[in-house]
């Protein structure tokens, strides 16, 4: 007695049609998401734009003077920042800081990227005035 056994398969138009719709679902969202990341680097740089400027006016409550390096606000105790951040990328941004000598400071966000992982360059300085 013969068996006749049924194998089955997808056929090559089955395939190619389900990865077309894979495409095509992939080409709509991936520019959302880009999006929301950028979006999302930018607001974590002015945010922290943000702290580092309250842990300096915080600095020259305390010393009325503003701080010579950002050592002056890691190294004190307690803190007035946990971390550092000046001349580090930190989710897409470059971080620069000028203290001016205590007289003033500047802090900078620049995307590594532009367009990519952030929108713009951001930066804060004396007096917590931003410019973005």
């Amino acid at each position: 007695m013969c068996i006749i056994r049924e194998e089955k398969a997808f056929t090559l138009v089955e395939i190619m049609i389900v990865i077309s719709i894979i495409a095509l679902l992939a080409s709509v969202a991936i520019p959302g998401l880009l999006r929301a990341y950028k979006e999302s680097n930018d607001a974590l740089a002015k945010n922290t734009l943000r702290t580092i400027s309250v842990a300096a006016e915080t600095y020259f409550t305390a010393h009325n003077s503003y701080p010579r390096s950002e050592d002056a606000l890691t190294e004190s105790d307690p803190p007035y920042l946990m971390d550092s951040y000046c001349d580090k990328e930190i989710m897409g941004f470059l971080y620069t800081c000028d203290w001016g000598n205590g007289n003033f400071y500047t802090i900078t966000a620049t995307p590594v990227r532009p367009g990519i992982s952030g929108s713009a360059v951001f930066s804060i300085s004396t007096g917590g005035i931003t410019s973005w």
